[in-house]
């Protein structure tokens, strides 16, 4: 029997509303996903405003709660942590080793967000009599969601905090995979991080597991720096809301890596008009890496480049979910990745606009909706 469950719909105008959504039974490779916890980011707000009714939310834990007849490897009452990138791993890229860059899933690659081919039927979620798409194909800002199985990895953790793993699933795999897959951070090297929200914090944190010997985070905002130290900084920068395209920041840099500049850097503020500002503050052949995902046209000056240095724009910290999100969760476990420390709040659903509001106003390193 189909399930009827809350759901946070975007109405495509800037405003969503808590509503009743029809949720199918599973057919072929489908599973249904009870909710456990939904992890917040400006992806979600901006999904507001994508001009079309969409089920939100593209972060998410919980437990299976029905199975398709041709799903294998879970059971019912297994946990997930659900992926929005999936993979299809017979495309072209798949097969090259990058399933994040996934030609016939990804909704970032192949197409619009949303419902793309090769994902769970549209007509799988049902708002007012008609199908309603999915946010990124996962949709889990919902008490259930009908997902395929490629979208779901199992995590056998004992007393699992749905809350933390809930985070995995973006920008803590998108800001460790940029140090670790995407730069090759070296241990003993140098870094720089531009901006610390919730994406800057996991690339610090990637930086020290990686046994990087100088941390340096840069923000406009004391307290995100206050939370760089916890998080691994080893230095701290205040940068100034004039100093436009951080030329003074990058000189402050400078000085704390022998006038060269760091061994890397990562843009994480998402602030088009430092896209290339991780370029000022690299040594010559070192990497700047934008993570922040930019995605429209910048003016760059190609002296920046000078010598050697190596700029690289990464999807998703080149996740490989089956294999990287188990990774963390043991790192977690270990007390290497501070997950608990960066959710600064639980809201239930009905809450939603109060976590948007503490989004925006930078109030959190990160914001989770949790589930009954």
């Amino acid at each position: 029997m189909p399930i009827h469950s809350k759901s946070a719909i975007a109405k495509g105008d800037g405003d969503f509303i808590i509503d009743d959504v029809r949720v199918a039974d599973p057919e072929g490779d489908e599973v249904v996903v009870r909710m456990k916890a939904a992890g917040l980011c400006h992806t979600d707000y901006d999904s507001l405003s994508w001009g079309k009714p969409i089920i939100m939310g593209h972060e998410g834990a919980g437990i299976v709660e029905k199975l398709g007849p041709d799903v294998s490897g879970l059971d019912v009452g297994d946990q997930v942590i659900l992926n929005w990138a999936t993979p299809c791993l017979n495309c072209f890229q798949c097969q090259e080793g990058n399933q994040h860059l996934c030609e016939q899933n990804s909704p970032v690659v192949a197409g619009a967000n949303g419902y793309t081919p090769g994902h769970a039927r549209l007509d799988g979620s049902v708002w007012k009599g008609k199908p309603i798409e999915r946010s990124f194909n996962i949709g889990t800002l919902s008490e259930y969601t009908l997902v395929k199985r490629s979208a779901l990895v199992k995590v056998d953790e004992a007393d699992l905090n749905f809350s933390a793993a809930s985070i995995v699933s973006c920008g803590v795999m998108t800001g460790y995979g940029s140090v670790v897959h995407a730069a090759k951070l070296e241990s003993g090297s140098s870094a720089v991080i531009l901006g610390c929200g919730g994406v800057g914090l996991n690339v610090i944190q990637a930086a020290r597991i990686s046994g990087a010997g100088m941390i340096i985070a840069v923000d406009i905002n004391p307290e995100k720096l206050k939370m760089a130290k916890q998080f691994g900084a080893t230095h701290t920068i205040l940068a100034d809301k004039a100093d436009k395209q951080l030329e003074v920041a990058a000189n402050k840099v400078k000085s704390l890596c022998d006038g060269r500049g760091a061994d890397y850097a990562f843009e994480c503020t998402a602030i088009p008009a430092l896209g290339a500002a991780p370029l000022a503050m690299i040594r010559n052949a070192g990497t700047a890496v934008q993570v922040s995902g930019i995605e429209e046209e910048i003016i760059v000056d190609m002296r920046l480049f000078e010598w050697d240095k190596i700029y690289i724009n990464p999807l998703y910290g080149q996740c490989r979910p089956q294999t990287d999100f188990p990774k963390l969760i043991r790192l977690y476990k270990k007390g290497s990745l501070l997950l608990d420390e960066m959710i600064t709040r639980e809201y239930p659903l009905d809450k939603l606009s109060n976590a948007f509001d503490d989004l925006l106003n930078g109030k959190n390193a990160k914001g989770v909706i949790v589930f009954d």
